[in-house]
Formats: structure tokens, sequence, C-alpha cells
């Protein structure tokens, strides 16, 4: 164990795209467990685009961070030091860590996790708060039927995948937008969507009219600004559209609004948006679905995992706005 720990904190609040001064590189002593708490390495950093608004001032669904604070960050790691009876030395944890190589918890809101059953990286994509937003979100806000048209944006991406993939496990034609065509082919071919529309290329509204002749019965949001007007102008009767997030929108100093909303009233649709900790008390239902279906085959499972040190923080999750990550974005810090 070193006795430095290296840190990224918030050093100024973003106007537009983070840039490299609006981050801190820390180090400082590796703090001890005291009694009832327990001393995490960390070990891969969940990279995801909520990370954008957690760094704006205002209310939100969670509290900002704050400047000078440990940028927040999901991830898993190991345990290496305990007065904690819940954890031993040993074992896998996941959580809320923070970006940085070590973190003293008292486990409120960390779960332990097998690596033997799944690969550490999946735990923060399909099996983490990724493939949980996506269960939830489609299956108690979306409500999609057998037989119905779910269409996903994002769908390369680590929500998407896994909304595209329960949709056809339970039944739907999925159709997916995707940037680029690697991504749409993968989304259609290795994760069995029934087609891709590729926004960078394709006329999306005669896409969409083409693939769903008769609407769209869910549309699942993951993008925001012109995509979502191009499907509110194909819902179906009683629509349900799930807002998870509008990436196309984190970074603009003037972000767009849905022009097209008024196809909620003449379809009698709805538009919800979703934050998974409404469904914390149910996690565990979520990840035992999951995992079921993976270990059938049914759920595929993809992480890009990009390997380096905690430094190399703010350029990866530059990544994600550039859209060039395939499936969960994951920061390997430590082996």
């Amino acid at each position: 164990m070193s006795t430095i720990n290296r840190q990224i904190r918030l050093a100024a609040r973003p106007v537009g795209e983070p840039r490299p001064t609006d981050w801190e590189h820390v180090e400082e002593p590796t703090g001890q467990p005291g009694d009832g708490e327990f001393l995490v390495q960390v070990l891969c950093l969940s990279i995801d685009p909520a990370m954008r608004g957690w760094m704006n001032a205002g209310r939100s669904y969670i509290r900002p961070v704050e400047i000078g604070e440990v940028m927040r960050a999901g991830a898993v790691g190991r345990v290496i030091a305990s007065r904690h009876s819940g954890f031993a030395v040993g074992d896998h944890v996941s959580g809320t860590f923070g970006v940085q190589e070590y973190c003293v918890s008292d486990g409120r809101g960390v779960t332990k996790v097998d690596p033997a059953a799944a690969p550490l990286p999946t735990y923060l994509g399909t099996l983490g708060m990724p493939g949980l937003t996506a269960y939830f979100g489609l299956i108690e806000v979306g409500r999609p039927e057998p037989g119905q048209t779910v269409v996903v944006s994002g769908a390369a991406g680590a929500v998407g995948s896994v909304v595209g993939q329960i949709a056809k496990i339970l039944g739907c034609r999925v159709i997916g937008i995707a940037g680029g065509e690697a991504k749409c082919r993968m989304v259609v071919d290795e994760f069995g969507f029934d087609a891709a529309i590729d926004y960078q290329s394709e006329d999306l509204r005669k896409a969409l009219r083409e693939h769903a002749p008769d609407g769209v019965d869910v549309y699942f949001d993951n993008v925001g600004g012109d995509v979502l007007d191009a499907v509110l102008l194909r819902l179906a009767r009683g629509a349900r559209v799930v807002v998870c997030g509008a990436i196309s929108q984190y970074n603009s100093t003037k972000p767009q609004g849905p022009a097209n909303y008024l196809s909620l009233l003449v379809n009698r649709a709805s538009m919800t948006g979703i934050v998974v900790f409404d469904w914390a008390d149910r996690y565990a239902e979520g990840i035992a679905q999951m995992a079921a279906w993976r270990a059938e085959g049914r759920l595929k499972s993809l992480e890009d995992v990009v390997s380096g040190s905690v430094t190399e923080f703010p350029e990866t999750l530059m990544r994600l706005f550039r859209g060039d990550n395939r499936g969960k974005l994951v920061l390997k810090i430590a082996d």
C-alpha cells in the first residue's frame, strides 16, 4: 500500500466542456480506518455522463460536487485494512469512492461483489448503476409490452445497450440510435437489436418512419436535443418517453429543450424523468435478474476499459462527450 493517496478534485465549475484547469491534482497521506471503518484500494473508476451534471452548482437530484472536493465517482476496489465487522481484508466492494486511489469508508452505500462471478468492471456497468438504470427505467416507467416498438438513443452506451437487450428479452421490437457505422453494426450484431439508425449519416426522421411505421411505443432517451425532437414526432398513441439523460446538452451553454412536445398531447403520451436512486430498496432484485439473464447468455456486457492512473481521469471523461467509448467506460487504475 502506498502512503500517498493521489486524488482529482474539482477546481472550478466548467463553462461548456470541462478544461484541464477545472481540475486539481492532489496528493495527501493515505487515510487509516477508525472503529467501524475500512480502507479500500480503488481498482476501477466508473466514468459516467452524469458526472458533468454533478459539476454544476444548483438544485438537482443529488448535491453538486463542491469546489475543492474529490470528484464523485462510482468505483470497485479491494478492502486492504478493516476495523469494520462487516468487511474483511480481501473483500471486493463497490461504492461511491471518488476519483482517488484510496478511500476510507464506514460501509454506507457499499456492496460486496464477487470477481469470480463477473469481471470487476461489469459491476460498474450491467451489474451496476447503468444496468439498474436501464432495468428499472424501462420496466417500471417504460412498461413495454410484447410486440411493441422500443427506441433507444445512446444505444451503444452503458445504459442504452442494456435497455435494448432487456426490451428484446421482453418480446419487443427494438430500434437503436447511435453515432457511426461501427456502433450501429455492434448494436445489431452483438446486442441483438432489430435495427440501428446512424444519426450522423442518416436522415433520422426518415429512418424512424421506415423502422417504426406504426409509431414508437416506448422511447428511452439518453441524448436529448434533436434526437429527442425527431422521436417525439413518431410517438404512438399512449407512448411512454423515459428521460434518462441528455448527453448532447451537458456541455452546451444554451441547452435545447424539446420543440415537439405537443406530440405528447396529440398522442396522449407521457414523458417521465428517472433517477435510479428511487429504486434503491430494489437494487438486489434488479442485479439478481440481470445476473441470471447474463448467465443464460441473454444479456451481454460490454466494458470499454482504459488502463492508466487516476491522473488520466480528466481526459478519459472527455471520451464520453466525443463519443469515443463503446459500452460502459471504465478507468482501471490498479490491478
